[in-house]
């Protein structure tokens, strides 16, 4: 790779809902700029971008992959990006470091689910944005009608610079409005372009959406809107100029179109990213903040500064470690040197300078600031580490994930896996920071939580892939609690005589229910020596134990106020044995005479759902005995704030997948906790006592 400039590079992230065509489109910029031979495909298997087994199994994308390529003297790094819920955590990472994206919009399908929260993420970061009507050559694909669904649900300022010549199979090429030229695409794969007269029959289309493109680019530029105002005309190069300094500013989006699968119109969409995208120095700098104070610091992307970094993934692997990927933010970054990591406080040696090439790697030497590069066998560096040259207390803002959606009970197939399960999950975590891996001290069940069902299904199989560690999923145990709502005094009095020395421990004991949340309560009321003062926490302890292993289904029991009132002892029979044991017998007699209770948890839940599907969500909540608790609109969706059982949603991302057609998603997390309805606590408690009696 040859001496390049930070002027010189664009960083483009591809994003899409899934299937619209976004690593189609990775792998015909590749083979147009002749990094590849052929043009590679997903159905193929062979693709460049999606090089995982897990990827090329489902023939979509998992993983952010990244690639560059050359292109009318620019370098230009492209991030193939997931559209899957289950793995859009990575999209969203992708578009922190992004200086600019193409958006592909599915000729027949419009805009979808996945397509409004990509676009959304990128107008919050102010990323500068090509939409790209794909799939342009099948059938019911309608350019127009794609704009009207992206006007309806993006909101977008749109600035159309090509329209379609032919529809459907018979779509052949477009106009470009910049040039006013038809270009004429091969339907062989082979990219190659006939630019032509324009047609007869497009003339008036053409001259009507060319007003529309002055007309936006005029309004972007004081100067250019004057004299478009005065003459009511600009030349092809004030356009082209005005378009680039629109596209800067994100005044607009610029509308392309084509068939990627196909090749067809590409060409013109990496001449647009090398002439009128921004390169990283156009771009505002990322925001940081002195680690000491918390106040705000601004670092300047230049390559004349001293080096930062900001890793933004990590990439996992047991047999060529761990490769830490990140964007040079300032100064430049050189092979064999000593860097610092400011988060861990600690030094790094680096080898080789990296430029990823999809599953490769290629060295370079120096990466400039701007460029995204990698770096094999850190020790101690993760994902949203800042890197620098020398000691600093400056760090870039952390990238945020969403909240894990579901979870699920992880067990290892053998026994000899069980040990290997908790490092090979922290390898996977560092990879993909939504997957979280927690322990339930109620249940004793590890749990592994992530995205959506396919999102730990593909953890799994990269569990045994890369790890050697087989495991299975299952439904995790709903972690129910047991209470009271009544009051007892009762006598907990324990005497064993079996020659000898026996065994003897007596009290009384006051029991009532507290606030929810409350937790334990113990009081010690006993007054002239009834019972000595030695054997109290023998008789705490003793309920305590008892709490834990529940009453009436073996669950936790929370929230109990227990008062020792009275009692009395044996000078040579009592012991803290006798007294535990009293207090345990004591404690379970008076909770069946307190009204006991279960308590279940009760999730909070936020679901994002298509306007026509509300009423079948809501409809599918309120039988799981869920309360809806508010909705808003978001675009052309409804969002749901809902509290549910967890019982009733351990297997929601079915349902929800299954109402919505794949374009809702949601979140939940533990709210509260509340009374379980006696009609299904009698059943539960019915199956504990039948398992109790089993063992």
């Amino acid at each position: 790779m040859n001496a390049y400039e930070t002027k010189d590079i664009r960083n483009i992230a591809i994003i899409a809902h899934s299937g619209a065509g976004k690593t189609s489109m990775g792998e015909a910029f590749l083979f147009n700029a002749k990094v590849t031979d052929r043009l590679c495909r997903v159905d193929d298997g062979n693709s460049v971008l999606d090089f995982e087994p897990e990827e090329i199994k489902r023939k979509t994308t998992i993983m952010s992959s990244f690639h560059y390529l050359k292109w009318k003297k620019k370098i230009i790094n492209i991030i193939d990006t997931p559209g899957d819920t289950n793995f859009i955590t990575e999209t969203f990472s992708s578009l922190s470091i992004a200086d600019s994206a193409v958006l592909l919009i599915d000729a027949v399908a419009g805009v979808e689910v996945q397509t409004d929260r990509v676009w959304q993420v990128a107008q919050e970061n102010n990323i500068p944005t090509i939409l790209f009507i794909n799939k342009m050559d099948r059938e019911r694909a309608d350019f127009f009608s794609a704009i009207k669904s992206i006007e309806d649900n993006l909101k977008a300022k749109l600035v159309i610079i090509q329209i379609p010549i032919g529809k459907e199979n018979n779509f052949k090429g477009v106009v470009d409005l910049i040039t006013q030229k038809a270009l004429l695409f091969s339907k062989e794969g082979s990219g190659e372009i006939t630019k032509a007269d324009l047609p007869e029959e497009l003339k008036d289309e053409a001259t009507f959406y060319r007003e529309k493109l002055i007309e936006a680019v005029a309004e972007s530029n004081d100067t250019l809107l004057e004299k478009y105002l005065d003459s009511g005309e600009l030349s092809d190069e004030e356009v082209s100029n005005g378009l680039r300094n629109g596209i800067l500013k994100n005044a607009f989006s610029p509308v392309m179109c084509g068939a990627a699968l196909l090749n067809m119109g590409i060409q013109p969409v990496l001449d647009l990213i090398a002439e009128n995208f921004p390169s990283p120095q156009d771009r505002p700098p990322r925001k940081a903040k002195n680690a000491k104070t918390g106040a705000e610091e601004v670092l300047q992307l230049t390559s004349q500064g001293p080096f930062y970094g900001f890793v933004f993934k990590t990439v996992s692997d047991p047999y060529t470690g761990k490769l830490t990927v990140l964007k040079v933010s300032s100064g430049v970054l050189n092979s064999d040197s000593t860097i610092f990591n400011i988060n861990r406080n600690a030094k790094e040696k680096i080898g080789q300078v990296l430029k990823l090439e999809g599953k490769s790697q290629k060295p370079i030497n120096p990466a400039v600031a701007g460029d995204i590069v990698a770096l094999s066998k850190l020790k101690e560096t993760t994902t949203n580490d800042t890197l620098t040259e020398g000691k600093s207390d400056i760090v870039f803002e952390a990238l945020k994930y969403p909240t894990p959606a579901i979870f699920y009970a992880i067990n290892p197939k053998s026994r000899g896996d069980e040990d290997k399960l908790s490092g090979a999950l922290a390898r996977l975590q560092e990879e993909d920071p939504t997957v979280q891996f927690s322990r339930d001290e109620q249940t004793k069940e590890f749990l592994i939580s992530g995205m959506g069902q396919i999102h730990l299904e593909v953890m799994v199989e990269k569990l045994k892939r890369k790890f050697g560690v087989e495991v299975e999923l299952k439904t995790p145990k709903v972690p129910y609690k047991e209470t009271i709502k009544g009051k007892a005094r009762v006598q907990g009095k324990y005497k064993r005589q079996s020659g000898g020395r026996g065994q003897y421990g007596d009290c009384w004991l006051e029991i009532e229910p507290q606030p929810r949340g409350k937790g334990f309560e113990f009081v010690d009321k006993i007054v002239g020596g009834a019972i000595p003062r030695n054997y109290i926490p023998s008789i705490e302890k003793g309920i305590v134990e008892t709490m834990a292993q529940g009453v009436i289904a073996g669950y936790p029991f929370v929230d109990v106020k227990v008062t020792v009132v009275d009692g009395s002892f044996h000078e040579v029979d009592s012991s803290d044995m006798a007294f535990k044991i009293a207090a345990s017998m004591g404690f379970k007699k008076g909770v069946v005479d307190s009204n006991p209770i279960l308590l279940e948890p009760i999730m909070e839940m936020v679901i994002t759902v298509p306007e026509e599907c509300q009423g079948d969500i809501i409809g599918d909540l309120n039988s799981r005995r869920g309360r809806v608790l508010g909705m808003d609109p978001k675009n052309k969706n409804q969002v749901i704030r809902a509290q549910v059982p967890m019982a009733e949603i351990l297997d929601y991302d079915h349902t929800l997948k299954s109402i919505t057609r794949g374009r809702g998603s949601f979140t939940m997390i533990l709210d509260h906790y509340e009374e379980l309805p006696s009609y299904l606590s009698d059943k539960i408690i019915a199956a504990a006592k039948k398992e109790k009696e089993e063992d």
